[in-house]
């Protein structure tokens, strides 16, 4: 038995803005508000690391095939929406939770934000779960997360597919460019937003290549509120940082599991030259490109997503 821990204020705050949209004379905000609510159901909280973690598990609970899911950089666990649904209805078990400091789970007072404590935070959360021989999917920055706790955790990950995801570029320039920059626009600009049409605007400009739904945007828009502040600052600089940008091909290298790694065409922050320069330097894994689909395909192409992850799944049947 799961020993379940207290919902968090943030989870509070949220399902009680959800009650009052439901209760609203806008007919979208309530039909918006009512779906987000019925997902609810499923949500749980459970202490990890003095922290506490919410997972979001659906989907059969005798399911032969259990895939975890990781949200990117400065997002949560409801990026995810889609693909849950998707994978639940082909009979596959779905656990999507909130990195420390994101989404519905707990800050973390100390402000440990670095990769490691991720993955040990995944490690934790795998043991209470009880996970056997499971499925990994994450995008942006979620395969730093899973590639840490791979190659110290041999042998219980099935597959990996990673989307949006490669080789970053890095040199004495670039460094501190990114890191000020990134830190800044999401920080000082998009955190401060209060409408969510120039959130909408930057994602459809610089992000997607495909029209997303108000609603998403709209779940985008609230990981900006539910995310630490000192979260983005520290992974900013972590994954700006030399050592990690030098070290994803050994991360790779270093991971049992079959690896897919799925690029957009169209993505202007992790392109398809650098997801597939990190698959040739790393000499694993298999490369897959879509077209047409920019930095989200989570909510650009949920189903296409769907697909590349029971593609995983359908090739590792019994491993």
């Amino acid at each position: 038995m799961v020993q379940q821990a207290l919902p968090t204020e943030k989870f509070k705050r949220y399902t009680q803005e959800l009650q009052e949209l439901k209760a609203s004379n806008n007919k979208v905000n309530a039909r918006r508000a009512a779906y987000e609510y019925s997902l609810i159901d499923r949500s749980r909280f459970i202490e990890v690391n003095g922290i506490v973690h919410h997972y979001h598990d659906s989907g059969p609970a005798d399911a032969a095939e259990t895939v975890v899911l990781i949200h990117g950089w400065d997002c949560w666990w409801m990026w995810w929406h889609h693909v849950i649904k998707n994978l639940n209805e082909k009979g596959v078990r779905t656990i999507a939770y909130d990195l420390r400091g994101h989404g519905w789970s707990d800050n973390d007072p100390k402000n440990h934000y670095h990769i490691d404590f991720f993955a040990h935070d995944l490690r934790e959360l795998v043991k209470k779960l009880e996970l056997r021989r499971f499925h990994i999917a994450a995008f942006s920055f979620g395969p730093f997360v899973a590639l840490d706790y791979a190659r110290n955790n041999p042998g219980l990950i099935r597959s990996m597919t990673f989307f949006n995801f490669g080789m970053l570029p890095n040199n004495a320039i670039i460094k501190p460019l990114a890191t000020n920059i990134i830190t800044f626009v999401f920080n000082n600009l998009l955190r401060k937003l209060t409408w969510w049409v120039p959130a909408y605007v930057y994602a459809r400009v610089v992000l997607a290549k495909n029209n997303v739904p108000v609603h998403d945007i709209l779940i985008g828009f609230k990981s900006l509120g539910l995310c630490s502040p000192e979260a983005i600052d520290q992974t900013t600089r972590q994954i700006t940082s030399f050592e990690i940008t030098e070290s994803v091909p050994d991360m790779v290298r270093a991971a049992d599991a079959p690896m897919l790694f799925v690029a957009g065409s169209g993505d202007a922050i992790m392109t398809c030259k650098n997801t597939k320069k990190l698959v040739e330097l790393a000499g694993k894994g298999t490369y897959a490109e879509v077209p047409k689909c920019g930095h989200l395909i989570t909510i650009e192409l949920p189903g296409t997503a769907s697909d590349y992850i029971m593609q995983q799944i359908k090739s590792t049947a019994g491993a």
